[in-house]
């Protein structure tokens, strides 16, 4: 139990929220534009009837040359253990500007060598964060730099990973896992498939936000869940408000 809460408030737990770089193909450029269609044609065997571009509001933003990181949600633990009480302090990363956003996230990562855990976070939230740094011309920090390491020296948790336990064809949705715990949902207001309508018709981000972070904290919880300990704890949610303030170590 105490090595277990011991290395627990050295994993970062986080979210990212994505949408298509512009709101219409149009207003890409003409060589992004082309190289979209290209990338649609593979795409559009599974919907073979549809008219050339039009999945890219729909499609864009899961692909991080097409799309953009319009939010960052982060939590981590902190441990009371005289008070026998688990606070879970989150906080949420967002501007117009995904350059700014990014350069805030990357100050976080660089503070410690933190343990980076998401759902689904190698295979989507890992990599995209890496690629829509490097597009932004920002060095990759230590958390994220995998290139020439040992599996075992990445620190990397996923928490769809924990649960294939080796089955690497075993998908398994976010909302399923959070139902199988009991766990309160993280869909309430909207779901993954109406971010990119939330931001640029109803240019509502806050929603946005909120979403994100209720990921961050079902993750969180899903990850406690897949790790019973002998005695239960108080467990406390935290939001920071100013994305300024980052969380200390």
């Amino acid at each position: 139990m105490a090595d277990f809460f011991d290395h627990l408030g050295e994993i970062l737990f986080l979210d990212i929220e994505t949408a298509s770089q512009t709101e219409s193909l149009e207003e890409l450029n003409p060589r992004m534009q082309e190289e979209w269609l290209k990338k649609e044609k593979l795409i559009r065997t599974e919907n073979p009837d549809r008219e050339p571009g039009s999945l890219y509001f729909d499609r864009a933003g899961i692909h991080a040359e097409f799309g953009q990181i319009i939010c960052v949600g982060v939590g981590f633990f902190q441990v009371k253990k005289k008070e026998n009480k688990l606070q879970f302090r989150t906080k949420v990363f967002s501007h117009p500007d995904e350059k700014e956003l990014l350069s805030e996230f990357h100050a976080l990562l660089s503070k410690k060598k933190w343990i980076l855990c998401a759902h689904n976070g190698k295979e989507f939230d890992f990599p995209y964060l890496c690629r829509r740094m490097l597009i932004q011309g920002i060095a990759l920090p230590e958390p994220l730099q995998i290139s020439g390491r040992k599996p075992w020296e990445v620190r990397h948790l996923d928490t769809m990973d924990l649960w294939r336990f080796g089955d690497y064809k075993y998908y398994t949705r976010l909302e399923l896992l959070a139902a199988v715990f009991n766990i309160p949902t993280s869909k309430e207001g909207i779901d993954g498939s109406e971010v990119n309508t939330t931001f640029y018709k109803e240019k509502d981000l806050g929603k946005i936000e909120k979403y994100c972070l209720r990921d961050v904290e079902v993750t969180a919880r899903i990850f406690l869940a897949m790790h019973p300990q002998p005695e239960e704890m108080e467990l406390e949610i935290i939001t920071t408000e100013d994305s300024k303030k980052e969380p200390k170590e």
